[in-house]
């Protein structure tokens, strides 16, 4: 009852009309700028964090909250319609929602984007409000053993689901594997695979590459392997059927429930959950031929768990301090510019400033919604450019925000290289997402396999006398292990049958 008193009061202070505008601000400029690959929330609330000196504290951290989930909703419009992923999270929403766009399903894959955010982004809101401590005290009992094993089902199940074939999906993972070893390693300070290269010693940046293998490599695909006039970009439906929301509702809740535990470690940010969430609606839809056509759980599900795990990132931030990604390491910075200092004593000592944040998240959702909703039909009608104008328009802004991203031409010239590797991916039916997994991941599964291993002086063991480690060790062992067994049993019983049925 405590909680739900703190909560009004919550309200109290976030439905002031200050309070409210910036929270409009937030969510606007967050979608702007999901919208705008090579951008993100971190640069955003980074660049704005010296002009909201003089702002009252509640207010620019309620704005900048807002920027954060707002980026989120934004980044699924260009994924869907474009094929090109605003943020890393919504790279998954690109696979079914770009596929569904060509089939002239665009707006319902808009909205259930809009609607599946905030479903995920309300029902966590609630688990935030009411179980930030506790939830916060399990993820402490996490350390870089179980990290690394929850890395390693990520790598398994994205391999196994997403490709047409478990090989093509390793071939995949290995590679972006490859390319996030690229650079200085974290540990030892020495470069790696950077052919003496000077641009290449801080890496290849995220964005580049899933702007590359997405964008560019789409363009180019239907540059050199045209597609029959009127089978792509048609305008379809624009909102949802009673199918789409019977098919959507399930993938929203499971999403949330695979997002939310997610947000509450530093393990991958909302990339993960995001993968398995496709992976969990592939094998428990009752549609899976519509995967790899344009299913609508393969949107609702990962969106769901994305807008998810974005909101449980505040509560490790404001309990324990700990920032799990890089917008909330921002966010964290704000907090000690106004001499705040996140942790346990936060709640006791700004308890008003905390529960008119952790409220003005319940307003942010209705405000997103509103915003995005009306908004899908004018979306949709981007899909009556003529096609080489769409994908030249794709190329131009793909070029900007490579560009963008640290000014450099190299990264230009990468951006193209990494477009050819996509086009060559798409045509001898390569899955894309896992290059992104194992870029994303690699150097943080490594840096926590060499932290464990170093904590227990090299024991390989210490993985299964872990209970939570060998838990999820098992989990991965039987993604891969159990549908071939499933399938072999299958085979032999039919074989079986048809002896019988020849005796």
């Amino acid at each position: 009852m405590d909680t739900l008193n703190q909560l009004m009061n919550g309200f109290a202070v976030a439905i002031t009309p200050l309070n409210l505008m910036w929270a409009l601000v937030g969510c606007f400029l967050g979608t702007a700028i999901g919208v705008l690959p090579g951008i993100g929330p971190a640069l955003t609330v980074a660049m704005l964090l010296p002009l909201t000196a003089k702002v009252e504290p509640t207010a620019a951290l309620i704005m900048f909250a807002g920027i954060y989930y707002g980026a989120m909703y934004g980044g699924s419009t260009t994924s869907i319609l474009m094929n090109t992923p605003g943020e890393s999270s919504t790279m998954i929403t690109a696979m079914e929602g770009n596929l569904m766009a060509k089939r002239g399903r665009a707006g319902p894959a808009l909205a259930t984007a809009a609607i599946g955010s905030f479903v995920a982004g309300t029902i966590a809101t609630v688990l935030l409000s009411l179980f930030a401590p506790v939830a916060a005290d399990v993820a402490l009992q996490f350390g870089p053993g179980e990290y690394f094993m929850i890395m390693l089902l990520a790598f398994t199940t994205v391999s196994a689901v997403l490709g047409s074939s478990l090989l093509r999906g390793m071939t995949s993972l290995f590679l972006g594997l490859g390319i996030g070893l690229i650079g200085m390693d974290s540990l030892s300070g020495q470069t790696r695979y950077t052919l003496g290269i000077q641009e290449l010693y801080d890496g290849i940046d995220i964005v580049v590459v899933a702007v590359g293998l997405f964008a560019v490599g789409e363009a180019l695909f239907n540059a050199f392997f045209p597609q029959p006039e009127g089978t792509f970009n048609k305008v379809g439906q624009v909102m949802m059927s009673r199918s789409d929301w019977k098919r959507s509702i399930p993938a929203w809740l499971r999403g949330t429930f695979i997002g939310f535990p997610f947000g509450l470690i530093p393990a991958g940010g909302a990339e993960i959950p995001t993968f398995l969430s496709y992976a969990s609606e592939k094998k428990l839809s009752k549609h899976p031929e519509e995967f790899g056509k344009g299913a609508i759980e393969g949107v609702a599900g990962p969106e769901a768990a994305n807008n998810a795990a974005v909101t449980a990132t505040l509560a490790p931030l404001l309990t324990l301090g700990i920032p799990t990604s890089n917008t909330t390491a921002i966010m964290l910075a704000a907090f000690q510019n106004y001499n705040l200092q996140p942790g346990p004593m936060l709640f006791q000592t700004s308890g008003d400033l905390v529960w008119g944040l952790l409220a003005s998240l319940y307003i942010g959702n209705v405000m997103l919604l509103v915003l995005n909703l009306p908004a899908i039909g004018l979306w949709v009608r981007m899909l009556r450019i003529p096609t080489p104008l769409l994908y030249g328009g794709i190329l131009i802004f793909a070029g900007l925000g490579a560009y963008g991203i640290r000014q450099s031409a190299f990264d230009l010239l990468l951006l193209f290289l990494i477009g050819l590797l996509g086009m060559a991916m798409r045509r001898f039916d390569f899955p894309t997402a896992p290059v992104i997994v194992g870029m994303i991941l690699g150097p943080m599964a490594e840096k926590q396999l060499r932290n464990a291993l170093s904590i227990s002086q090299g024991d390989w063991t210490m993985f299964l006398r872990h209970p939570i480690s060998a838990s999820i060790l098992a989990l991965t062992v039987a993604v891969v292990v159990v549908p071939r067994l499933l399938r072999w049993l299958s085979r032999r019983s039919a074989m079986r049958g048809v002896a019988d049925a020849a005796n």
